[in-house]
């Protein structure tokens, strides 16, 4: 990407405490950006509320503000401050949150401050479950099942149009699936989707069918020897790898399939091989 010389002073957002959904590698991600900032001439403000991160050091950024990240805070910095542009990106769900906020309240334009990195499209369409469904199925990508909901009325007419529990519940913009789970029948979604509701920042959460207990297969090409004392082929194997679908997913099965070709046939191929190249 071209350097703009149109931006003078960009004020980045920290991502705040570490905790669970936005974890450390925001404070690296957001180091890296001051730092690549500066390197390139720009004038780097930083604003994050947590004190024990690397981004927070003095040599970091030009100015730093350890405040609370809320878009209240944040505006009355960038009227103080006057940056050319706000950089959310770098500062996960909390960043991205208090961008969109100061966009859709009109701050970025009243201070003419551009979004850069991520507009506040592309932020909607990834973190508003119902445009990003949108979105998958425009380009043909293959999802679950699911209904957009800001109601529990609404919550209750999905579940019985999918059909069948379990069902997942995804809130929009919230931090680390706050409010979401796996609902195993009528009690448990209305409880969760009450959740995910309350604490959605727009009042959504999207009802979608489980695939819980289903399999990832991936099937790289590998190849196999036998170990010493065994019949001395090499083997072109196809493995499988079945990946049980969870939140994690530490063990995994392979199978590993057909195609055997003799020691002495690959070392030929080999040979040949080096001729051509030597040639």
């Amino acid at each position: 990407m071209p350097r703009r010389d149109d931006l003078k002073r960009i004020l980045i957002l920290g991502s705040g405490p570490i905790r669970i959904g936005q974890a450390a590698e925001f404070d690296f991600s957001g180091s890296q950006a001051c730092r690549a900032l500066r390197s390139d001439g720009y004038e780097v403000i930083l604003v994050n509320s947590n004190p024990a991160t690397i981004q927070n050091d003095p040599e970091m950024a030009d100015r730093i503000y350890i405040e609370p990240l809320l878009p209240e805070v944040v505006k009355r910095i960038m009227e103080s401050e006057k940056p050319d542009a706000l950089l959310a990106g770098m500062g996960g769900q909390t960043a991205l949150n208090i961008a969109s906020a100061l966009a859709k309240d009109g701050t970025l334009d009243e201070l003419g401050v551009e979004l850069i990195g991520c507009n506040l499209a592309a932020i909607d369409e990834a973190e508003d479950r119902d445009l990003f469904k949108r979105v998958c199925e425009e380009i043909d990508l293959p999802v679950c099942k699911a209904m957009a909901c800001e109601s529990i009325e609404e919550v209750i007419a999905a579940a019985e149009n999918l059909g069948s529990f379990p069902l997942l519940i995804r809130p929009a913009f919230t931090l680390g699936g706050l409010g979401g789970g796996t609902a195993f029948n009528m009690g448990e979604l209305v409880e969760i989707a009450s959740q995910g509701i309350l604490h959605s920042a727009i009042g959504q959460v999207l009802i979608e069918e489980s695939i819980l207990g289903w399999q990832e297969h991936e099937r790289p090409r590998d190849a196999r020897r036998d170990a010493a004392g065994g019949d001395g082929e090499e083997r072109l194997v196809h493995l499988v790898d079945l990946d049980v679908v969870d939140l994690v997913d530490p063990d995994d099965e392979q199978v590993a399939e057909q195609q055997r070709e003799h020691a002495e046939q690959r070392a030929r191929q080999q040979r040949q091989q080096q001729r051509q190249d030597a040639c």
